[in-house]
C-alpha cells in the first residue's frame, strides 16, 4: 500500500487526458481528489486505493469549495498539487459569423473553473507550505488558427492567469505553470482526422507525465512556465 502523504485536486479528472493524468499521480503514491457532475462521468473512473470522488460543479463557487474541503481534510496527507483540466473546444468559424455568446461560452468554460480554484485552493497551499499548481492552456492559445478565436482567446488567458499566480504566489511558495497541448490522443480527436495523422496526436500518458513532474519536488525551481506538449503537431 502507497505512503499517500500529500493530496492532488484533479479537475477534469473523469476525462480523456484527466483518466491519465489520475492514474500517473496514483501510481507516484499522491492521494488524488476528483470532482465530478454526471452520473456518466463514473463509468470512466476505476476505483482505487487513494482515489476520491467528489460530486461539484466547478462553475459554481460554493460547490468549488467543497470540493477543495474534501481535498483537504486529511490532515495526514496536505493539499500539495491542484491540475486543472476543465475546459472545452469551439470552432464555429469566423469572427464576423459567430455571435457574441458563443465567442463567451468558450471563456466561460476555460477560465472561470480555473480561477474559482485556484481561489479556493490557494489558500490550503499556502497553509499546507506550498505546493503546484498547473494550468491547461493550449498552442493555440500561442499560435492561433482561423475559425476558433474564442478557443484561442481563452486559452490566451488561462496562460496570462497563470502566469499572473506566478507573480502572486511564487515567493509564498506556490509554483503555477501551464502546459501548452496540440491535440490529444483521445477517440473524438481520432474520429476527427484522418488516420494517416494519428501519429501526430500526443498521448495523454506523455502530458501526465509532464504535469506530475511539473508538482513534484523536482520541479521545485519551475514556476511562470509555459511547457510545449506538442508532439509532432
Amino acid at each position: 500500500m502507497a505512503d499517500r502523504t500529500q493530496s492532488a485536486l484533479i479537475t477534469g479528472g473523469t476525462g480523456g487526458l484527466g483518466t491519465g493524468v489520475v492514474d500517473a499521480f496514483l501510481a507516484a503514491g499522491w492521494r488524488v481528489v476528483v470532482p465530478w457532475i454526471q452520473e456518466r462521468e463514473l463509468q470512466r473512473v476505476t476505483e482505487h486505493e487513494g482515489l476520491e470522488l467528489v460530486r461539484a460543479d466547478l462553475f459554481e463557487p460554493d460547490d468549488v469549495a467543497r470540493a477543495v474541503s474534501c481535498a483537504t481534510n486529511q490532515g495526514a496527507a496536505p493539499l500539495r498539487a491542484v491540475v486543472n483540466l476543465v475546459g472545452g473546444f469551439d470552432a464555429p468559424g469566423k469572427v464576423v459569423d459567430v455571435p457574441l455568446e458563443r465567442f463567451e461560452r468558450q471563456f466561460e468554460l476555460n477560465l472561470r473553473p480555473t480561477y474559482l480554484v485556484c481561489q479556493a485552493a490557494i489558500p490550503a497551499l499556502l497553509d499546507a507550505g506550498g505546493g503546484a499548481i498547473v494550468c491547461v492552456s493550449s498552442r493555440a492559445g500561442v499560435h492561433p488558427f482561423a475559425g476558433a478565436a474564442g478557443y484561442c482567446a481563452s486559452k490566451a488567458a488561462v496562460l496570462a492567469f497563470a502566469k499572473a499566480l506566478d507573480a502572486e504566489y511564487a515567493d509564498e511558495g506556490v509554483r503555477v505553470n501551464a502546459i501548452l497541448p496540440s491535440m490529444i490522443d483521445t477517440p473524438a480527436n481520432r474520429a476527427s482526422m484522418p488516420a494517416e495523422e494519428h501519429s501526430k496526436l500526443v498521448p495523454p500518458h506523455q502530458i501526465a507525465s509532464v504535469i506530475l513532474h511539473l508538482c513534484s519536488e523536482d520541479a521545485a525551481a519551475i514556476s511562470g512556465a509555459a511547457v510545449p506538449v506538442y508532439g509532432r503537431a
